[in-house]
């Protein structure tokens, strides 16, 4: 099995493979950016490259960038520790484009990573697309749709609306249509009952999205209207902790090795066991998330760097 450390190194490895320059993670703490108090997403520190304001070091660009979402639009506090895939801080997984590859590429790399290097289900894996908008005078993603078509069967492509599969980064700024992939890590038992199309994008804990395919074609301006963007760009996400769960066949984040080191060590300094009260369970979620957010925020690191964890007094690799 994989380790978190592995599952990330082999993203890495798997763009660098594609031509795209490895970048470091952006701090958490955005400057120069009156929309944003903290990153919230892969594409905040790109910002400029998508609205043509800066030049990319790179047409193609691959990296790990750390996220906080406790407030703005993009805002999961309440839900962290509730549920089990939500955190205050969290990594996501990016590859890139300014102006050069597209909805052909970014598709057909994102089908080869999950499922020819990390060997997921094509069985358990379903897709969503932009359905389009009236009143925005948004079309339908054909395109994509079509593209999909080459991967997995129509019954599991998905046509999903303005607010699962038009991503935009705050109230304003680079913007476009998106196409998800989810995953059903469900029982068999249970998959027989309900099939996963069926509920995907409903909030179930089981069937939930881990890449994200945004196709920057828009700038939404301050006065809420739309605008081309001068040059076409793909941004996309992976949360990397519920890729961890779906590589390592786990339940729950908490339940890979990106954090039950420190559960585990929750439960020796409390006496008290995870998994017994749904109570103490939410309570050791919060705390294992937000020492984790801590270290994360407080430090710069690479895929490599070890840090020293006061809670169990050993060393752990982010």
């Amino acid at each position: 099995m994989m380790t978190s450390s592995e599952i990330r190194q082999a993203f890495l490895d798997f763009f660098k493979s594609k031509d795209h320059k490895i970048v470091p993670s952006a701090p958490i703490v955005v400057k120069n950016d009156p929309t944003l108090m903290f990153i919230n997403s892969g594409m905040a520190p790109f910002k400029d490259f998508f609205l043509g304001n800066q030049v990319p070091p790179a047409k193609r660009i691959a990296d790990t960038q750390k996220c906080l979402r406790v407030s703005g639009k993009h805002n999961d506090l309440e839900e962290v520790g509730v549920d089990t895939y939500h955190h205050t801080m969290f990594e996501m997984l990016g590859n890139w484009s300014f102006g050069d590859y597209f909805k052909k590429d970014a598709i057909a790399w994102s089908w080869e990573l999950l499922t020819e290097v990390y060997k997921l289900d094509k069985s358990k894996l379903y897709v969503t697309v932009f359905e389009g908008d009236a009143k925005e005078d948004l079309a339908f993603d054909q395109e994509s749709y079509d593209h999909w078509k080459q991967y997995v069967s129509e019954d599991r492509i998905l046509r999903g609306n303005k607010k699962d599969n038009f991503w935009e980064m705050g109230e304003s700024g680079p913007c476009g249509p998106c196409s998800e992939i989810h995953i059903d890590l469900r029982d068999a038992a249970d998959i027989a009952k309900t099939g996963g199309a069926e509920l995907v994008n409903t909030g179930h804990p089981q069937v939930i999205e881990i890449w994200n395919n945004v196709f920057m074609e828009f700038n939404r301006k301050a006065d809420g209207s739309l605008e081309k963007l001068p040059a076409q760009h793909v941004d996309t996400g992976m949360g990397f902790e519920r890729l961890c769960v779906a590589i390592q066949g786990k339940k729950s984040n908490y339940d890979t090795d990106v954090f039950s080191p420190t559960i585990t060590r929750l439960e020796q300094r409390s006496g008290i066991k995870y998994g017994t009260s749904e109570k103490t369970d939410i309570a050791m979620r919060v705390i294992a998330d937000h020492i984790r957010g801590y270290f994360l925020h407080n430090c710069r690191w690479s895929t490599t760097i070890q840090f020293r964890c006061r809670l169990c007094d050993s060393s752990h690799t982010p």
